[in-house]
């Protein structure tokens, strides 16, 4: 039942929505400690996610008029936070609910955003997220639900050890903290992204590098199992460049 969870949420003083009192953490310490008083002792995360199908339910609805919130220069730091949500959704095969409610996950999101786009405050990357998926921009990539990833890491390009970089096939991506750059795949993914840092096959990545520098790029490597063929890989890449839409593929503008 969720009825001492709705008294727990009604109690939250500041009309916050349900969304908001998940994804602020000053609103969701409070949330909490109501709960508790109501006795309800789940983790954290399941009381998270109870608290967001209630409102998918409609079980909240007409019981208060919530405050809307508007982000300003949500520009600034939207990408950062598109890139948060998707890696670990990806790396971990979990939804943004599951992401948001979950105070672990939810720590590794603002880390991730916060070292895209740094400056910003935890519930601002988190309600950016959550303002993406709501304008149905955050749509997960069916291909990549299906095969699944050995391992995947976001890297600076700026001091990355290349001797440490895998040899196993699999993708990456060059982004900013506004914009993808580069999408590939590779046999070899130390070789490949050896090639694109002496000297990038792409003339339009190169003459970016060259004219921009790479302090503020970042590589994100999704590592695949050795026995993924090479037409499951190159449609992976496919999908990706479809979601990105990065400057320097071809047909990927």
């Amino acid at each position: 039942m969720n009825s001492p969870l709705i008294e727990a949420y009604l109690a939250v003083p500041g009309l916050p929505s349900a969304d908001a009192v998940v994804a602020d953490p000053q609103i969701n310490k409070r949330f909490i400690r109501e709960c508790r008083k109501k006795g309800l002792v789940d983790p954290v995360r399941n009381l998270n996610l109870r608290l967001l199908n209630a409102r998918k339910a409609k079980d909240l609805q007409g019981l208060r008029k919530s405050k809307r919130i508007i982000l300003p220069n949500q520009d600034d730091f939207r990408f950062a936070s598109e890139i948060a949500a998707r890696f670990l959704e990806r790396r971990d095969d979990i939804s943004l609910d599951q992401i948001i409610c979950d105070p672990a996950k939810v720590s590794e999101f603002d880390r991730i955003a916060a070292k895209l786009s740094p400056g910003l405050t935890p519930f601002a990357y988190r309600w950016a997220a959550l303002s993406l998926r709501k304008r149905r921009q955050l749509e997960p990539q069916i291909l990549a639900r299906i095969i699944r990833l050995i391992d995947s890491q976001i890297l600076p390009i700026r001091g990355l050890e290349l001797p440490k970089v895998t040899t196993s096939q699999g993708l990456y991506k060059l982004f900013t903290s506004k914009e993808t750059l580069y999408i590939g795949e590779c046999q070899n993914l130390r070789k490949r992204i050896g090639k694109h840092l002496d000297h990038s096959t792409s003339k339009g990545l190169a003459h970016w590098l060259w004219k921009h520098g790479n302090e503020r790029v970042f590589l994100e490597i999704q590592v695949l199992p050795d026995k993924t063929p090479t037409r499951h890989r190159r449609a992976l890449e496919t999908e990706a460049i479809r979601t990105y839409k990065p400057l320097f593929n071809i047909g990927g503008a």
